[in-house]
């Protein structure tokens, strides 16, 4: 049976999603379910809103679940001196794990010191909340060469404030390219359009939450068949809610 057009679209992209999010359930079901899922990434306040109360216990469990995965946990602490402690103890838990080190702390103090630290030391990093050229030329100039990195640049954040993301995210692949064992990663998507964007431009990873997973089936599907679809759902709820014209 020929694949259709939607499989072989997202078979011909050589990016790797990556699952954001809290949920374990939900990573359970993508790593048994769904086999275009090649990771996973967590944040305190996607845990606070999947109510993680004890943060070491769910890293575990989710561990266990992602397997051979790479998944990625974020330090809390607000100074450099207590995030280094805190990235021993994530890296303690074992896995294909990643330690989130955000690019900066609330003061506005760059964390490039820590992270030369800790990449020298072959701790396998992913910087987030990175939403400019400098930041990116000040982390790549900070990683080890040898140690797994990923940069993680929050184009979805970048575009809410009205400004094209694209430009900037084809730059940063190539200043990436710079560390052999760093990859590119294209946070904060917002439409699966943005899978396809992120492949073009170079990018190496893309989140993609879970809601937004959902929708991989609508890739390659006909437009004259979703107008359709579309007008379909229009008369049904009308139907459904009794709306009369009078």
């Amino acid at each position: 049976m020929a694949r259709d057009n939607g499989a072989e679209q997202l078979d011909q992209l050589r990016i790797k999603i990556f699952m954001d999010g809290a949920d374990l359930s939900s990573m359970r079901d993508a790593v048994v379910n769904n086999l275009a899922i090649k990771g996973f990434t967590t944040n305190p306040t996607l845990m606070r809103k999947s109510g993680v109360m004890d943060y070491a216990s769910f890293a575990k469990e989710a561990i266990a679940i992602v397997g051979d995965l790479p998944i990625s946990f974020e330090v809390f602490s607000d100074t450099f001196q207590e995030m280094a402690r805190e990235a021993r103890v994530i890296r303690g838990w074992g896995g294909n794990t990643y330690v989130k080190i955000p690019v900066t702390n609330t003061r506005q103090e760059p964390s490039t010191g820590l992270i030369r630290m800790l990449s020298g030391k072959g701790v396998p990093l992913n910087l987030t909340a990175i939403l400019t050229l400098d930041q990116v030329r000040e982390v790549v100039d900070s990683l080890h060469t040898e140690t797994p990195s990923i940069v993680s640049i929050f184009a979805g954040r970048i575009a809410d404030t009205g400004v094209d993301p694209i430009p900037l995210m084809k730059r940063a692949a190539e200043i990436v390219k710079a560390k052999p064992k760093a990859e590119l990663l294209w946070a904060s998507s917002r439409e699966l359009l943005n899978i396809f964007q992120a492949d073009c431009v170079g990018c190496d990873i893309i989140t993609v939450a879970k809601d937004l997973l959902a929708k991989l089936p609508l890739v390659g599907k006909d437009l004259t068949l979703y107008s359709v679809d579309t007008v379909k759902m229009f008369y049904e709820d009308a139907k459904h809610a009794a709306y009369k014209i009078v």
